[in-house]
């Protein structure tokens, strides 16, 4: 990081994905095996697309309102704040309940939480650098979150994968394992609400949850005309949607395959560690051929990964492949997007557009997890279900292509 001579503010904001993704990597890889170990019936991947649903669409519905509101001068961090605390609780409490039903509705609760926290940071990318250095601060965030969630993800896996030997029930070491989560989560915000400043703001409103409210449609007005937002937002939607439904289903599907729990997981671990590289390689090759043309070989590459899992994908060996391709391009898809979208959004108005931002995001997750959960249950095969999802990595390439070329930075 030294070379790259980031501001102490650059840092600060990039040590916040460190902390927010030890429960991204816990929720894609360990939870959803030990939900299954609560639902032994079965139907796991059916209980977990519904359960990530029902929290993106809540997450989309809540985004543009409070996304305008923390636009106010002095509310972004303060939006973070509850955002973060309240995870850090519902985190902890994961470790409660013995019922899957009860086990989903916490669940909700701490995805809401991280993923409304997270748009929030992203909104603050636009105050802790400048247009020509998102990119590569962006592309450093998801980077170094890859590898440092590894440091709390390994001791907790270490403990769950040994709990009898260390005299432990499964149940006792997975409160410990989301203890550690939630700990890890919290330290590192503290650099982010120390060292960031909210440099674009609105001033501040009476009645602000009325005007948020009455304003959503003026601003979806002007994002509509604005080209280069209209198409990318276009893109964005379809493309997204394959991604974060890869990474959400997975490990079900892995399980639903039969394949290893710990092969599952370790898989996934390599994942981070090939990631991290990756992202910070793509945010290079963006600033130097350009974004969008990176956000293409991310698309292409994706559309590859997600035809190779439902035709290819049955051992654990596939899935090792499977959990390489996804390293590739994971990171440095989600970057991108992210700094891309700063550079064309207004700086003061940022939280209200990366709400909308989120919400093309969040009902995209919608649809993917629906429609895996839904072909999956009608025919039996989660196969049916991966490969319905093609066609909207093809949707987002195509509209990409129509976002007008910005020159590389």
């Amino acid at each position: 990081m030294a070379k790259q001579k980031f501001t102490r503010a650059e840092k600060s904001w990039i040590m916040y994905d460190v902390g927010n993704s030890a429960l991204v990597l816990l929720a894609t890889s360990v939870i959803p095996i030990y939900f299954s170990s609560l639902a032994p019936e079965g139907g796991v991947v059916v209980a977990w697309s519904y359960a990530e649903t029902i929290a993106s669409l809540i997450i989309a519905l809540l985004m543009p309102i409070l996304g305008s509101i923390a636009d106010m001068e002095g509310m972004k961090k303060k939006f973070i704040v509850g955002c973060v605390g309240t995870g850090v609780v519902a985190t902890v409490a994961l470790g409660i309940p013995t019922s899957a039903m009860a086990f989903l509705v916490i669940y909700v609760i701490s995805s809401v939480a991280l993923n409304s926290s997270m748009v929030f940071y992203d909104a603050l990318l636009v105050d802790a650098t400048t247009d020509d250095r998102m990119d590569e601060v962006s592309s450093h965030g998801y980077a170094w979150g890859y590898i440092g969630s590894c440091v709390p993800f390994i001791a907790c896996l270490l403990i769950v994968l040994n709990y009898d030997k260390l005299g432990l029930g499964l149940q006792t070491a997975m409160q410990i394992a989301f203890a550690i989560t939630a700990a890890w989560w919290l330290v590192f915000t503290i650099p982010m609400l120390r060292d960031v400043e909210q440099k674009h703001f609105k001033p501040r409103e009476s009645d602000a949850i009325a005007k948020a409210i009455g304003g959503i449609g003026g601003t979806l007005k002007e994002m509509w005309a604005n080209k280069a937002i209209k198409f990318y937002m276009i893109a964005y939607f379809f493309y997204i949607d394959g991604v974060h439904t890869i990474i959400k289903l997975s490990t079900s599907y892995g399980s639903d395959l039969g394949i290893d729990g710990t092969q599952l997981v370790l898989a996934l671990l390599v994942t981070q560690f090939v990631a991290f590289p990756s992202a910070i390689a793509y945010g290079k090759l963006g600033r130097k051929f350009g974004t969008k043309t990176m956000l293409l070989v991310g698309i292409a590459g994706y559309t590859f990964i997600t035809l190779f899992a439902a035709f290819f994908l049955r051992s654990a060996i596939e899935f090792w492949f499977l959990a390489i391709m996804v390293g590739l391009f994971q990171g440095g898809i989600q970057a991108l997007s992210r700094s891309e979208f700063g550079k064309l959004c207004p700086k003061e108005h940022a939280n209200e557009y990366f709400g909308f931002f989120d919400i093309f995001g969040k009902y995209a997750a919608i649809m993917g997890t629906f429609i895996v959960g839904t072909m999956t249950a009608l025919t039996g095969s989660g196969s049916l279900g991966v490969f319905s999802i093609v066609i909207l990595f093809v949707i987002g390439f195509i509209m990409m292509r129509k976002v007008p070329d910005r020159p590389a930075t």
